[in-house]
């Protein structure tokens, strides 16, 4: 009763007003539904593919009003290269010596080479001095700090390349192996003359002489490194390698002849190098002898390495070319055989070259010497020449031998190029007659 009661009080219009605003709501409540699944299924999404990067924008989004100014962003240094370890073979008082990074590297000041267009012809360009192969090709100084192992490792390089890349003057390597002082270098000054660059001198004197040159002779600054060297013994030869080795580090020098201070030239400078440079063979003496002083003078015990069929014998006084010299500083094999079984009455200075030559260069070698010696008086040592010995026809008959020799295949009396031992006492009259007999 009362329900009806209440139906009758309330109007029919306010019933359909009633049921709209529920309908509304729905609908309402289902748009928001369906955003909210839009939305949650588009975040999934995202999420999926970028979780990281989507977390990262969530926290700065949530503390960007609390986050820091960003820090100002400074131009990156250029890394420099790390410091080189110390060499494996160096003591730990010579590792303290190493030169700081700073002066190894190049600040950040210091001009750094570009570098070269591979597909250009241009030099590199940079902002301080080119060092390039003028640099590598210059040789050291005469008197250098290098001890023989290293001086023959680096002496014994060589191009595989024959063809220079630069201009290059051949020249002749003159090598003197003196206790001291040069007693005829006036005369040798006078044969150099006029010369300049197309020769090079080296000097190997005993470590004990303390002697000095004058500025003006072109002795000056020449001499090398050196250590005993005694008749008969192995350091000789060891002597005669170091200057082989100082005069390979200048690659200009094709011919290398040995001397001594009682050798002369017997020709002008021109004849000399016309002589040596227009040569297709060495000149090394060489000879098979029987006896004593020969084949008697080899040891079995430096077999398998050398064999008596191999052993030769002949004058230290050589005039060789590169290829040779190379072949003598890098010999490893031969050479400490004759140190260890060539010893008195064997002397390495008269067989090592000679055995060498025979095993590795037989065919190129002329088998003499270029350098005259009178052995006619006999003796373990050729004849001496005092002052009143020498004269024009002396030194005419040493200029023109009486017997022929081949010089490239053909016979010549032109055999020799200089002669020995003249002792200091001859130079007046060397010098009085050089202008007229050897014509310098």
């Amino acid at each position: 009763m009362k329900r009806d009661k209440l139906e009758r009080l309330t109007p029919s219009g306010s019933r359909l007003f009633n049921f709209g605003s529920c309908h509304h709501s729905i609908i309402i409540y289902l748009l928001i539904l369906g955003s909210v699944l839009v939305i949650g299924i588009s975040v999934s999404f995202y999420t999926r593919d970028f979780p990281v990067k989507f977390l990262q924008k969530q926290f700065a989004v949530q503390f960007f009003l609390a986050a820091p100014p960003p820090p100002q962003i400074l131009p990156e240094k250029p890394l420099l290269p790390p410091p080189p370890l110390p060499p494996e073979n160096l003591s730990a008082e010579q590792n303290q010596t190493i030169e700081p990074t700073s002066q190894i590297f190049p600040t950040m000041t210091d001009p750094v080479p570009t570098a070269t267009d591979p597909h250009t012809n241009d030099e590199p360009k940079t902002a301080g001095p080119r060092i390039g192969l003028k640099e590598y090709l210059k040789p050291p100084e005469a008197m250098h700090d290098m001890n023989d192992k290293e001086l023959m490792w680096r002496a014994s390089m060589a191009p595989r390349i024959r063809q220079f890349p630069f201009n290059r003057t051949r020249k002749v390597a003159f090598m003197f192996l003196t206790r001291g002082y040069l007693p005829l270098a006036r005369l040798w000054e006078r044969f150099f003359e006029g010369n300049e660059g197309f020769f090079s001198i080296y000097v190997h004197a005993l470590p004990s002489f303390n002697g000095t040159v004058s500025e003006e002779s072109v002795f000056q600054g020449r001499r090398i490194p050196s250590k005993e060297a005694e008749w008969g013994k192995a350091n000789m030869v060891e002597a005669e390698r170091r200057l082989l080795a100082n005069a390979l580090l200048d690659f200009s020098n094709e011919w290398f002849v040995l001397l001594s201070e009682a050798c002369i030239p017997l020709f002008n400078f021109s004849t000399v190098y016309s002589y040596l440079m227009s040569s297709t063979k060495t000149f090394v003496e060489l000879y098979d002898m029987p006896g004593p002083v020969g084949r008697g003078r080899y040891n079995r015990k430096m077999r398998p390495a050398i064999s008596l069929r191999q052993w030769r014998k002949g004058s230290q006084w050589f005039q060789i070319d590169r290829d040779l010299a190379l072949e003598v500083v890098s010999d490893q094999k031969y050479f400490p055989v004759f140190k260890k079984h060539c010893k008195p009455p064997c002397y390495s200075d008269e067989h090592y070259l000679p055995t060498l030559i025979s095993i590795k260069s037989r065919r190129k070698n002329s088998n003499r010497t270029l350098t005259w010696v009178d052995w006619s008086k006999g003796g373990p040592h050729p004849a001496k020449f005092y002052r009143t010995e020498v004269t024009p026809e002396l030194l005419n008959k040493m200029r023109r031998s009486e017997e022929e020799c081949l010089y490239n295949g053909e016979l010549t009396s032109v055999c020799y190029m200089f002669a020995r031992k003249f002792l200091p006492s001859t130079l007046s009259r060397l010098l009085l007659f050089a202008p007229d007999v050897l014509k310098f």
